[in-house]
């Protein structure tokens, strides 16, 4: 039930005939509920594609975010966690279910620093890089009044006072601020000494003090009433201090630097307590006591979060790991009993505080950005690289992973590819070298072939399997024996930037390769010498190049926002570039007819062309909420696969039959398919409310997209069937089937 009630808390609480209407439709399968209604309620909205079988269990990352988190705090109920990020949004998660309760909150127009929840939880208040603060409201989410401004630099951290009447900032701007909650306006004069950007601020447990740390290594105590600093700033850091928090019981404070030591202060005297906590390699960036005194916990770039007595100093246990980049916030939840970390690896984690155990379920899906797909050579699978470091294989069918992640490579996989014959895989990554893997058994088959000195963008195969091409940042193009993994002749020489993408010709004699110089480069692939002149047209760097099947065409995607079709032959441009995208082009592939062309953007849709017109085959289609950065089509050409740096990957019908309203469906039938407002409602052309539509639903809502990967992701294709809705005054019928 209380998977119901956070699901569905906006329809249920604004309107009782919705929560039926816009419930029903969209509850799990398999779910009690599901069972007890779904053959009762036979003229409610149908989910043809996207429903799941279960609720979804609680992940072991929340993933959301595009950019680092940079700030959490958990709401007074320890129901809810608000987190704030560089992507420039705020979020709301459900603790129990590591799902967020309502869309981003938007409206800051730089990086989001700080957040904060008000002691009463009805309010969040958030801190930016845009020189602002915003109030939300906690339970729509809704901007609450407007942004109160006053400093003039960026806003690095927020808080309220223990009574909810005051709200504290801290500003690059080297000076802290309070405002009144209610009205949003300035109280007194802003609190002056730093000498440098305040970097974090925290309210004493009575109410009476302020702490502030700074990048001029300082901390400093405020009297509240005053406005005056009370006593001489502490001192002690040697680097910039990041994090700092008050004991619950106000004896202590307590400071994370980027020294990589947290320290101990007496809050009355200002003197230090005991030695610095050392054991942390990195930077500290953020520290937190709990809420019964005894503990501390600390935050840092080395990925690792730590326990310590916060008595003798002493570390507890060992570090807790699983992030995989800065460890940047750290908090614990208000019974204690769990610790919640935010990172630069885009994702939020839970901790059991007395174990350091993390809590949660492993997602059956990447974790972070899709930077490559492929598809095996029977077109059974589907092979994926992603920022997370790893591969996967996926099942065409199902969707399902197919084994373990293929974990090897220490940084980013940029490219991927399957050998012809179907025994292989290679990756190419951002740790400078290659690997081959066992398509069958996800093993690494030799050694990594080494030999770049830069991030290797992109790999392909000959079409007879013996050979491996790479491109790479640091300019050069190698060629590789597919069998023994070593490097054939010198690399190839002649771009004067990276290169990003490279493939071989239909029959093999040719290589092209697209860089970051902006131009488009042929070359022979026995001997390695250049062909011709470079190819020149795009004004941006060439992200993608292919060759048509019949080898007489080579295609490119650029950063310039266009697709080009080239002459293999002449090197010559053919027609205009193909135009319709409006930011760069990650990745362009042809259909296995070569009828089409496949391109894939940045402004995260994807478009397909004639390719003998380069005429735009209907409209783009979209279903990713973030940059489109890889499509590959299937070798029978009936589908093609998209991965993105929404962390999914999406499969689509190449026949390009979306979902379309039907022709003979009068005006207000018309109206169910417009897009969800910003909280869900699909709403008339009288502003009335038709249906609902959960935060999961939304982006992938009609999406033509025939399959995703995990088929559990919030970007899944959801197709509804209204043929039977009974809705408006009508909606009472719903329940004819019980009535009768």
């Amino acid at each position: 039930m209380r998977h119901f009630i956070i699901t569905f808390h906006i329809p249920i609480s604004i309107s009782t005939p919705h929560t039926y209407i816009s419930t029903v439709p969209f509850l799990p399968s398999r779910s009690p509920l599901s069972g007890i209604f779904s053959t009762s309620f036979t003229k409610s909205i149908k989910m043809q594609r996207g429903k799941l079988l279960l609720w979804p269990a609680p992940p072991l990352q929340w993933i959301g975010h595009t950019s680092v988190v940079t700030s959490i705090c958990c709401s007074p109920n320890g129901y809810h966690v608000v987190t704030g990020s560089l992507d420039k949004t705020i979020r709301i998660w459900d603790v129990e279910t590591g799902a967020t309760v309502s869309n981003p909150l938007k409206g800051h127009t730089d990086y989001v620093h700080s957040v904060a929840y008000s002691p009463s939880g009805w309010h969040i208040i958030s801190g930016s890089a845009d020189r602002t603060i915003r109030i939300w409201d906690a339970e729509t989410g809704a901007a609450v009044g407007e942004p109160l401004e006053g400093h003039i630099d960026q806003v690095s951290s927020v808080t309220y006072s223990l009574n909810g009447q005051h709200i504290i900032s801290g500003s690059f701007d080297r000076t802290i601020r309070t405002w009144h909650a209610e009205t949003g306006a300035a109280v007194g004069k802003p609190l002056e000494g730093h000498t440098m950007e305040v970097t974090c601020v925290a309210y004493s447990p009575d109410g009476r003090h302020i702490i502030s740390g700074s990048v001029d290594r300082t901390i400093r105590i405020w009297d509240v009433e005053t406005s005056a600093a009370v006593g001489k700033p502490l001192k002690g850091h040697v680097d910039i201090v990041m994090s700092v928090a008050y004991s619950p019981n106000g004896q202590h404070i307590i400071s994370g630097s980027f020294d990589r030591t947290i320290r101990i202060w007496h809050a009355e005297t200002g003197a230090a307590v005991g030695k610095p906590l050392g054991g942390h390699i990195d930077q500290v960036w953020s520290v937190a006591y709990s809420p019964n005194r005894r503990h501390i916990i600390s935050g840092s770039a080395d990925r690792t979060i730590r326990i310590w007595d916060a008595d003798t100093g002493a570390a507890i246990g060992r570090p807790l790991e699983g992030h995989t980049w800065n460890v940047t916030a750290v908090i614990y939840s208000p019974d204690g009993q769990h610790i919640i970390s935010g990172s630069g690896d885009c994702s939020i984690r839970i901790w059991n505080s007395r174990t350091g155990a993390a809590v949660g379920n492993h997602v059956d899906g990447h974790t972070r950005p899709v930077r490559s797909v492929a598809y095996s050579s029977d077109g059974r699978y589907i092979v994926s690289g992603s920022s997370d470091n790893t591969i996967r294989i996926w099942s065409v069918d199902t969707g399902a992973a197919v084994g373990k992640p293929l974990e090897g490579h220490t940084s980013f996989v940029r490219s991927v590819a399957c050998s012809p014959n179907g025994r292989h895989i290679i990756s190419g990554s951002s740790d400078r070298t290659i690997r081959i893997w066992s398509a069958e058994s996800g093993t690494a088959v030799g050694k990594p072939l080494e030999g770049h000195t830069s991030n290797v963008e992109s790999v392909a195969y000959s079409p007879n399997g013996q050979r491996i091409v790479s491109g790479c940042a640091d300019g050069t193009t190698r060629i590789w024996d597919a069998e023994t993994g070593t490097a054939i002749g010198e690399p190839l020489k002649g771009h004067t930037a990276n290169v990003r993408a490279v493939a071989y010709s239909p029959h093999g004699w040719y290589i092209v390769s697209g860089s970051g110089d902006k131009t488009i480069r042929i070359w022979d692939a026995e001997t390695g010498s250049a062909i011709g002149h470079p190819l020149n047209g795009h004004t941006g760097d060439v992200w993608s190049v292919s060759y048509s099947p019949d080898g007489q065409h080579i295609i490119s995607g650029s950063g310039d926002g266009t697709i080009r079709i080239w002459d293999a032959e002449t090197g010559t441009a053919v027609g205009r570039p193909l135009e319709g995208h409006t930011m760069a082009v990650g990745s362009v592939s042809y259909s296995p007819s070569g009828q089409h062309i496949i391109s894939a953007s940045e402004d995260t849709t994807i478009r397909v062309w004639d390719a003998k017109t380069g005429a735009a085959v209907g409209k783009h289609l979209k279903a990713h909420t973030n940059n489109v950065r890889s499509v590959a089509c299937s070798p029978d050409g009936q589908h093609f696969v998209s991965g993105s740096f929404d962390t999914t990957i999406h499969v689509w019908d190449l026949s390009l039959h979306p979902p379309t309203q039907p022709s003979s469906c009068n005006p207000t039938h018309a109206d169910f398919w417009t897009e969800p407002d910003p909280s869900g409602w699909v709403r008339d052309s009288k502003n009335g409310l038709l249906y609902w539509v959960p935060p999961d639903c939304c982006a992938g809502l009609h999406s033509p997209a025939v399959l995703t990967i995990p088929p559990t992701s919030h970007t899944r294709s959801v197709v509804l069937e209204f043929e039977n809705f009974a809705f408006g005054t009508s909606w009472t019928q719903i329940f004819n089937s019980v009535n009768t």
